[in-house]
Parts: structure tokens; C-alpha cells; sequence
């Protein structure tokens, strides 16, 4: 499902406006990077949880020049679905 089909459907669910159910879902897709890039979680009580998540230091190998490169520590952003959310998709 792309972006597309979700304003679609929430403007077929609820009778707003593609234009407005678009916006709204950009100013939600925004809120949640920028608090990620703060490194602030977002939880979405049912639906689930929008977490940063530290990836520790490591060693790679860099095949084509056959040397080693240390990979420093970063954060990454990551989904935690809710249990009702997990149960549902199992059925």
C-alpha cells in the first residue's frame, strides 16, 4: 500500500478531502522524524511504537580494497508493533 492508497482510503472512511487527509498525514510523518532525529520515541497506544535504537561500533571489511573500516556507533529508527496490533495481522 503506498502513500497514494492510504489517503484514499482515510478520505473514503472519513469524507475529508484528499488534499487535507494528505496534509495531515505529511505533518504526521514529519512529527515522528523530527522526534526521532531528537531522539525522542513515539508511542501510539494500540498501533505501537516508533523507537531510536543505538547500533553498538563494529568492523567491516571493505571487500574491494581489502581493508578493514570501524563502523562508529549510530542510531537507527525502528518499529515496535503493539500486541493487539501483532495479534491482528496473525489471523
Amino acid at each position: 500500500m503506498t502513500k497514494a492508497d492510504i489517503v484514499n482510503e482515510i478520505t473514503k472512511k472519513t469524507g475529508v478531502d484528499k488534499v487535507t487527509v494528505l496534509n495531515t498525514l505529511e505533518a504526521f510523518m514529519d512529527t515522528v522524524k523530527e522526534s526521532l532525529s531528537k531522539e525522542e520515541n513515539v508511542y501510539l497506544r494500540g498501533f505501537g511504537s516508533f523507537v531510536v535504537k543505538t547500533r553498538a561500533q563494529k568492523t567491516a571489511r571493505n571487500i574491494s580494497k581489502n581493508t578493514t573500516i570501524i563502523i562508529p556507533e549510530h542510531n537507527i529508527p525502528a518499529f515496535k508493533p503493539a500486541k493487539t496490533f501483532t495479534i491482528s495481522v496473525k489471523k
